[in-house]
């Protein structure tokens, strides 16, 4: 167990040591972006990232000698470009660092230190996610298309009240020139699917025009 916690990195570097950080970076990194997939609608381009920015970190630390300074700022500034074009979410950030700092980890030699990271890290998310830590159970989005001239406000109070579903306006937008009104609520169900004949409902109040149910985690704000 004490050999697991030193560095295998020697000055200069041999090639026994530069094959097993990477790869280690490479199986770590494949694995952590299993992990970070686990019920999440990751898109291929990120999983393949996740699966090769340990490698790509760990190479870096190597060439700078262990300047964590140095290897951060040149990696770190290539794993943020993603964000500047595409809005990511808080988990999908979540994941670019912990893969970097694995990355930054097998950098230095420690790969026994990295595999105990990613053993905790992994267990951490899988159990927080599987829990539902965080979010509140059978939350959803329902947008309401409604002509103009009605007043949205407590249009659809009686019916939530009906159902039993707690609800709060969380967006209105005007479409169509301004001649419609798309209503957004945040609403709470007693169960995991809206009733037919809640929408039914629904649908003879606003006049027949459109109506969208979806997860509020899918319209979250994203960071």
């Amino acid at each position: 167990m004490f050999n697991l916690m030193n560095s295998i990195i020697s000055t200069p570097i041999t090639l026994t040591g530069l094959i097993i950080c990477l790869v280690s970076a490479l199986i770590l990194g494949i694995l952590s972006a299993l992990v970070f997939s686990f019920k999440s609608k990751n898109s291929a381009s990120l999983t393949i990232t996740l699966a090769l920015l340990p490698l790509a970190m760990a190479m870096v630390v190597m060439m700078v000698n262990g300047n964590l300074g140095v290897a951060i700022a040149v990696a770190g500034g290539f794993t943020l470009v993603r964000f500047r074009s595409i809005a990511g979410t808080g988990r999908e950030i979540c994941a670019v660092f912990i893969n970097m700092t694995l990355g930054v980890i097998i950098g230095m030699g420690y790969v026994g230190i990295a595999a105990i990271f990613f053993v905790i890290v992994s267990a951490a998310n899988i159990l927080l996610v599987s829990i539902g830590f965080g979010g509140k159970k059978n939350e959803k989005l329902l947008r309401v298309t409604i002509p103009e001239s009605y007043d949205y406000t407590g249009l659809l109070d009686d019916i939530f009240a009906k159902y039993n579903v707690k609800s709060s306006i969380y967006k209105i937008k005007t479409t169509n020139m301004g001649s419609l009104i798309d209503v957004t609520y945040k609403i709470n169900l007693s169960s995991d699917t809206i009733s037919k004949e809640m929408l039914d409902e629904i649908r003879t109040r606003n006049s027949n025009l459109g109506i969208m149910v979806s997860a509020y985690a899918e319209e979250r704000e994203q960071l």
